[in-house]
């Protein structure tokens, strides 16, 4: 049963999906629907959408379970996800409102920063010693509550997924790097502080150096890439 969208208003649009705001049952919630892509198989193209989106309610209820926030996820259909609306910043709005235009960070913004990047590194760290990958680990796809000691929301599971290999591991965290520093210039620091956080979580010695290493396989792939094109 397709979901009836009437008392919702569209509230962006990605590549992916729509996002549409309203009320379920209500709570302000947010209605995710993945549009078909005409160059699919119909078939091929209704079962795809269905998988990624049990996929993503698979990753958020899995987070719940794991003490990693998210909305709440409140219904799933064959081309919809109903979740809860937190009206929290972006993680990237919120180090734009705390740099507040500086071009290089003061002491009183690092610490604040410092203390955001502690949190963002102990919570990709615990996605991947459940060897959950978000699959577009950006400071867009994360909300900050400031009123909260910077609690950390993840949204946006659609290229989710289940794997426990340092490959896709390091991929979370090389598109992070990449996300962080293109949208942040001078906060390389920052990123230090994730990935200490990060391998700190992972507490398994031996799977931290196979990820970190392989991180570093990725990083300079992606700088070849750079150099080339």
């Amino acid at each position: 049963m397709k979901m009836n969208l009437t008392n919702f208003e569209l509230f962006r649009q990605g590549a992916e999906a729509k996002l549409y705001l309203g009320t379920y049952l209500g709570q302000r919630a947010i209605v995710k629907e993945r549009f078909s892509k005409k160059y699919r198989l119909p078939e091929l193209d209704v079962r795809l959408t269905r998988e990624r989106l049990r996929a993503e309610a698979r990753s958020l209820v899995k987070c719940k379970t794991l003490g990693i926030r998210t909305p709440t996820l409140y219904q799933v259909d064959q081309s919809c996800i109903v979740m809860e609306y937190l009206e929290f910043p972006t993680a990237r709005d919120y180090i734009k409102t705390v740099l507040n235009n500086a071009k290089f960070p003061n002491e009183e913004q690092k610490i604040t920063l410092t203390d955001l990047a502690k949190k963002i590194g102990q919570m990709v760290g615990k996605l991947h010693k459940n060897n959950l990958i978000h699959g577009d680990m950006t400071t867009s796809n994360m909300l900050v509550d400031a009123n909260q000691d910077q609690q950390i929301y993840v949204i946006d599971f659609g290229l989710g997924d289940f794997s426990g290999t340092p490959e896709d591991k390091s991929v979370d965290l090389y598109v992070l790097e990449r996300a962080l520093v293109s949208a942040h210039p001078n906060t390389e620091f920052m990123f230090e502080v994730i990935l200490q956080s990060y391998g700190d979580e992972l507490e398994n010695n031996k799977m931290r150096q196979a990820v970190l290493k392989k991180y570093e396989d990725v990083r300079m792939r992606g700088r070849k890439r750079d150099m080339v094109g």
